[in-house]
Protein backbone atom coordinates (compact mmCIF):
# COMPACT_ATOMS: atom_id res chain seq x y z
CA UNK A 1 0.00 0.00 0.00
CA UNK A 2 2.93 2.19 0.62
CA UNK A 3 4.08 2.27 -2.81
CA UNK A 4 0.99 2.82 -4.45
CA UNK A 5 0.50 5.70 -2.34
CA UNK A 6 3.80 7.07 -3.12
CA UNK A 7 3.73 7.21 -6.94
CA UNK A 8 -0.02 8.55 -6.33
CA UNK A 9 2.04 11.72 -4.63
CA UNK A 10 4.50 11.58 -7.00
CA UNK A 11 1.50 12.03 -9.57
CA UNK A 12 -0.40 14.63 -7.87
CA UNK A 13 2.51 16.82 -7.59
CA UNK A 14 2.90 17.07 -11.47
CA UNK A 15 -0.73 18.31 -11.97
CA UNK A 16 -1.09 19.95 -8.39
CA UNK A 17 1.99 21.24 -6.85
CA UNK A 18 4.13 21.79 -10.33
CA UNK A 19 0.90 22.64 -12.73
CA UNK A 20 1.73 26.12 -13.50
CA UNK A 21 5.95 25.07 -14.17
CA UNK A 22 5.51 21.49 -15.58
CA UNK A 23 2.15 20.38 -16.71
CA UNK A 24 0.99 23.42 -18.21
CA UNK A 25 3.89 23.88 -20.57
CA UNK A 26 3.89 20.42 -20.95
CA UNK A 27 0.19 20.26 -22.61
CA UNK A 28 0.49 23.64 -24.27
CA UNK A 29 3.75 22.40 -26.50
CA UNK A 30 1.99 19.45 -27.01
CA UNK A 31 -1.00 21.79 -28.11
CA UNK A 32 1.21 24.44 -30.06
CA UNK A 33 2.90 21.96 -32.14
CA UNK A 34 0.57 19.35 -32.69
CA UNK A 35 2.12 16.33 -31.15
CA UNK A 36 -0.04 13.91 -30.62
CA UNK A 37 -2.84 12.68 -32.88
CA UNK A 38 -5.86 10.36 -31.71
CA UNK A 39 -4.87 6.96 -32.23
CA UNK A 40 -1.16 7.33 -32.06
CA UNK A 41 0.61 4.89 -30.44
CA UNK A 42 4.06 6.52 -28.43
CA UNK A 43 7.24 5.12 -27.79
CA UNK A 44 8.44 7.36 -24.49
CA UNK A 45 11.91 6.62 -24.96
CA UNK A 46 13.80 6.09 -20.96
CA UNK A 47 16.99 6.68 -20.32
CA UNK A 48 16.84 6.63 -16.59
CA UNK A 49 17.48 10.62 -15.98
CA UNK A 50 15.16 12.92 -14.41
CA UNK A 51 14.22 14.72 -17.91
CA UNK A 52 12.90 11.43 -19.48
CA UNK A 53 11.59 9.86 -15.83
CA UNK A 54 9.20 12.98 -15.87
CA UNK A 55 8.67 13.16 -19.15
CA UNK A 56 6.82 9.40 -18.85
CA UNK A 57 5.15 10.64 -15.84
CA UNK A 58 3.51 13.57 -18.11
CA UNK A 59 2.70 11.14 -20.97
CA UNK A 60 0.71 8.83 -18.20
CA UNK A 61 -1.20 11.97 -16.78
CA UNK A 62 -2.64 13.41 -20.68
CA UNK A 63 -4.03 9.87 -21.26
CA UNK A 64 -5.68 9.47 -18.30
CA UNK A 65 -7.20 13.41 -18.38
CA UNK A 66 -6.81 14.22 -21.74
CA UNK A 67 -9.01 13.74 -24.83
CA UNK A 68 -7.62 11.73 -27.14
CA UNK A 69 -7.56 8.30 -27.32
CA UNK A 70 -4.15 7.03 -28.05
CA UNK A 71 -1.40 3.93 -26.41
CA UNK A 72 1.84 4.48 -24.87
CA UNK A 73 4.90 2.13 -24.57
CA UNK A 74 7.45 3.01 -22.55
CA UNK A 75 10.62 1.91 -23.62
CA UNK A 76 14.06 1.52 -22.32
CA UNK A 77 16.90 0.56 -24.24
CA UNK A 78 19.93 -0.95 -22.35
CA UNK A 79 23.36 0.21 -24.20
CA UNK A 80 25.50 -1.72 -21.88
CA UNK A 81 24.93 0.12 -18.57
CA UNK A 82 26.91 -1.37 -15.52
CA UNK A 83 24.44 -3.17 -12.45
CA UNK A 84 24.45 -0.13 -10.33
CA UNK A 85 22.49 1.93 -12.80
CA UNK A 86 20.66 -0.78 -14.20
CA UNK A 87 18.70 -1.50 -11.16
CA UNK A 88 18.78 2.16 -10.38
CA UNK A 89 15.99 2.69 -13.78
CA UNK A 90 14.03 -0.55 -12.61
CA UNK A 91 13.82 0.59 -9.13
CA UNK A 92 12.73 4.13 -9.99
CA UNK A 93 10.26 2.76 -12.94
CA UNK A 94 8.51 0.50 -10.34
CA UNK A 95 8.45 3.30 -8.18
CA UNK A 96 7.26 5.85 -10.23
CA UNK A 97 5.10 2.79 -11.74
CA UNK A 98 5.54 3.27 -14.98
CA UNK A 99 5.90 -0.71 -16.69
CA UNK A 100 8.97 -0.22 -18.93
CA UNK A 101 9.90 -2.50 -21.72
CA UNK A 102 13.36 -3.55 -21.85
CA UNK A 103 15.78 -4.62 -24.73
CA UNK A 104 19.31 -4.52 -24.96
CA UNK A 105 22.09 -3.36 -27.51
CA UNK A 106 25.92 -3.19 -27.31
CA UNK A 107 26.00 0.24 -28.13
CA UNK A 108 28.65 1.17 -25.32
CA UNK A 109 31.16 -1.62 -25.94
CA UNK A 110 31.21 -0.47 -30.02
CA UNK A 111 32.08 3.35 -29.43
CA UNK A 112 34.37 2.70 -26.40
CA UNK A 113 37.07 2.44 -28.22
CA UNK A 114 36.88 5.66 -30.75
CA UNK A 115 38.33 8.38 -29.88
CA UNK A 116 36.87 11.00 -31.66
CA UNK A 117 33.23 12.29 -31.33
CA UNK A 118 31.97 9.30 -28.82
CA UNK A 119 29.05 11.02 -27.84
CA UNK A 120 27.65 11.74 -31.08
CA UNK A 121 28.21 8.35 -32.66
CA UNK A 122 26.32 6.79 -29.35
CA UNK A 123 23.93 9.32 -29.61
CA UNK A 124 23.28 8.41 -33.48
CA UNK A 125 23.01 4.98 -32.72
CA UNK A 126 20.95 5.28 -29.64
CA UNK A 127 18.49 6.77 -32.19
CA UNK A 128 18.18 4.39 -34.51
CA UNK A 129 17.88 1.57 -32.16
CA UNK A 130 15.22 3.01 -30.61
CA UNK A 131 12.99 3.99 -34.11
CA UNK A 132 13.48 0.60 -34.95
CA UNK A 133 12.20 -1.24 -31.71
CA UNK A 134 9.35 1.50 -31.48
CA UNK A 135 8.74 0.15 -35.10
CA UNK A 136 8.75 -3.31 -34.33
CA UNK A 137 6.43 -2.83 -31.40
CA UNK A 138 3.70 -0.76 -33.66
CA UNK A 139 4.54 3.08 -32.69
CA UNK A 140 4.16 5.76 -34.87
CA UNK A 141 6.25 8.04 -32.75
CA UNK A 142 8.83 8.40 -30.19
CA UNK A 143 9.05 10.80 -27.55
CA UNK A 144 12.23 12.05 -26.03
CA UNK A 145 12.50 14.28 -23.16
CA UNK A 146 14.35 17.42 -24.46
CA UNK A 147 13.81 20.62 -22.00
CA UNK A 148 13.66 23.63 -22.94
CA UNK A 149 16.99 24.66 -21.90
CA UNK A 150 18.28 21.52 -24.19
CA UNK A 151 16.44 23.67 -27.03
CA UNK A 152 17.92 27.06 -26.00
CA UNK A 153 21.41 25.94 -25.17
CA UNK A 154 21.22 24.63 -28.30
CA UNK A 155 20.67 27.55 -30.12
CA UNK A 156 23.92 29.34 -28.78
CA UNK A 157 25.84 26.10 -29.51
CA UNK A 158 24.91 25.99 -33.34
CA UNK A 159 25.81 30.07 -32.85
CA UNK A 160 28.91 29.89 -31.26
CA UNK A 161 30.37 26.37 -32.15
CA UNK A 162 28.69 25.69 -35.33
CA UNK A 163 28.70 28.89 -37.20
CA UNK A 164 25.03 28.03 -37.81
CA UNK A 165 21.76 29.36 -36.65
CA UNK A 166 19.63 26.35 -36.01
CA UNK A 167 17.54 25.06 -33.15
CA UNK A 168 16.11 21.29 -31.51
CA UNK A 169 12.77 21.20 -33.39
CA UNK A 170 9.45 20.10 -31.34
CA UNK A 171 9.06 17.34 -34.06
CA UNK A 172 10.94 15.67 -36.29
CA UNK A 173 9.85 13.20 -39.50
CA UNK A 174 12.35 10.31 -39.31
CA UNK A 175 14.29 10.06 -43.07
CA UNK A 176 15.24 6.29 -42.21
CA UNK A 177 11.99 4.97 -40.74
CA UNK A 178 8.89 5.12 -42.66
CA UNK A 179 6.19 6.61 -40.72
CA UNK A 180 8.12 7.46 -38.18
CA UNK A 181 8.07 10.88 -36.01
CA UNK A 182 9.88 12.55 -33.01
CA UNK A 183 8.10 14.34 -30.71
CA UNK A 184 9.64 16.26 -27.76
CA UNK A 185 6.73 17.23 -25.48
CA UNK A 186 8.58 18.91 -22.64
CA UNK A 187 9.71 21.40 -25.12
CA UNK A 188 8.70 24.19 -23.01
CA UNK A 189 9.65 23.42 -19.48
CA UNK A 190 12.54 24.62 -17.54
CA UNK A 191 15.17 22.29 -16.30
CA UNK A 192 14.92 23.78 -13.08
CA UNK A 193 11.54 22.79 -12.23
CA UNK A 194 12.18 19.05 -13.28
CA UNK A 195 15.24 19.37 -10.80
CA UNK A 196 12.56 21.00 -8.11
CA UNK A 197 10.15 18.38 -8.83
CA UNK A 198 12.80 15.19 -8.39
CA UNK A 199 13.58 17.15 -4.89
CA UNK A 200 10.24 17.74 -4.17
CA UNK A 201 9.49 13.94 -4.49
CA UNK A 202 12.75 12.75 -2.99
CA UNK A 203 13.61 10.87 -6.27
CA UNK A 204 17.03 10.60 -7.30
CA UNK A 205 17.97 9.69 -11.04
CA UNK A 206 20.75 8.36 -12.86
CA UNK A 207 22.67 11.26 -14.99
CA UNK A 208 25.01 10.17 -17.62
CA UNK A 209 25.62 6.32 -17.69
CA UNK A 210 28.20 5.51 -20.41
CA UNK A 211 31.36 3.79 -19.64
CA UNK A 212 33.27 6.62 -21.63
CA UNK A 213 32.07 9.44 -19.13
CA UNK A 214 32.50 7.16 -15.92
CA UNK A 215 36.26 7.02 -16.37
CA UNK A 216 36.55 11.21 -17.19
CA UNK A 217 35.00 12.76 -14.39
CA UNK A 218 35.97 16.05 -15.71
CA UNK A 219 33.92 15.61 -18.68
CA UNK A 220 31.13 17.24 -17.78
CA UNK A 221 33.04 20.15 -16.99
CA UNK A 222 34.41 20.69 -20.24
CA UNK A 223 31.46 19.93 -22.53
CA UNK A 224 30.00 22.66 -24.68
CA UNK A 225 27.04 21.97 -23.33
CA UNK A 226 27.80 23.04 -19.88
CA UNK A 227 29.40 26.10 -21.11
CA UNK A 228 25.94 27.46 -22.46
CA UNK A 229 24.50 26.69 -19.08
CA UNK A 230 26.98 29.07 -17.16
CA UNK A 231 26.48 31.63 -20.08
CA UNK A 232 22.58 31.66 -20.17
CA UNK A 233 23.16 31.79 -15.96
CA UNK A 234 25.48 35.26 -16.53
CA UNK A 235 23.20 36.69 -18.94
CA UNK A 236 19.88 35.93 -17.20
CA UNK A 237 21.98 38.00 -14.13
CA UNK A 238 21.63 41.36 -16.32
CA UNK A 239 18.38 40.02 -17.96
CA UNK A 240 15.94 37.73 -16.27
CA UNK A 241 13.84 37.07 -19.46
CA UNK A 242 17.32 36.22 -21.72
CA UNK A 243 16.26 32.35 -21.85
CA UNK A 244 12.57 33.19 -22.86
CA UNK A 245 13.92 35.31 -25.76
CA UNK A 246 16.60 33.07 -26.96
CA UNK A 247 13.56 30.75 -27.71
CA UNK A 248 11.85 33.34 -29.23
CA UNK A 249 14.30 34.34 -31.24
CA UNK A 250 14.14 30.68 -33.01
CA UNK A 251 10.42 31.22 -34.04
CA UNK A 252 10.75 35.33 -35.05
CA UNK A 253 13.68 34.70 -37.72
CA UNK A 254 13.21 37.76 -39.92
CA UNK A 255 14.25 36.25 -43.33
CA UNK A 256 15.02 39.66 -44.97
CA UNK A 257 17.49 40.70 -42.51
CA UNK A 258 19.42 37.27 -43.16
CA UNK A 259 23.00 37.24 -45.16
CA UNK A 260 22.03 33.79 -45.76
CA UNK A 261 19.98 30.84 -44.59
CA UNK A 262 19.41 27.63 -45.90
CA UNK A 263 16.06 26.10 -47.13
CA UNK A 264 15.65 21.99 -48.24
CA UNK A 265 19.49 21.76 -48.84
CA UNK A 266 19.55 25.23 -51.26
CA UNK A 267 21.76 27.65 -49.90
CA UNK A 268 20.43 31.97 -50.86
CA UNK A 269 22.72 34.04 -50.85
CA UNK A 270 21.90 37.89 -49.55
CA UNK A 271 23.15 39.43 -52.93
CA UNK A 272 21.16 37.13 -55.35
CA UNK A 273 17.91 38.23 -53.06
CA UNK A 274 19.48 41.92 -52.76
CA UNK A 275 19.87 41.83 -56.95
CA UNK A 276 16.71 40.47 -57.46
CA UNK A 277 14.68 42.54 -55.33
CA UNK A 278 16.71 45.85 -57.20
CA UNK A 279 15.53 44.16 -60.27
CA UNK A 280 11.92 44.05 -59.16
CA UNK A 281 12.08 47.23 -57.91
CA UNK A 282 13.41 48.71 -60.96
CA UNK A 283 10.85 47.15 -63.21
CA UNK A 284 8.10 48.33 -61.02
CA UNK A 285 8.84 52.09 -61.33
CA UNK A 286 9.25 51.65 -65.19
CA UNK A 287 5.65 50.03 -65.20
CA UNK A 288 4.18 52.70 -63.25
CA UNK A 289 6.48 55.60 -65.50
CA UNK A 290 4.91 53.64 -68.66
CA UNK A 291 1.25 54.22 -67.20
CA UNK A 292 1.78 57.90 -66.44
CA UNK A 293 2.60 58.53 -70.03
Amino acid sequence: MKEIEEYKKIERSIIKRFRKEIFGPFVRAIKTYDMIAPGDKIAVCISGGKDSMLLAKCMQEILRHGQMQFELVFLVMNPGYNDKNYQKIKENAEKLNVPITVFETQIFDTVKEIKDSPCYLCARMRRGYLYSKAKELGCNKIALGHHFDDVIETILMSILYGAEMKTMMPKVISQNFEDMELIRPLYFVKEEFIVKWAKYNNLDFIRCACRFTEKLETDEMSSKRLEMKKLIAELRKVYENVDINIMQSAHNVNLDTLIGYKKDGVNYEFLDLYNQRKSQRKEKFSNKQDKKE
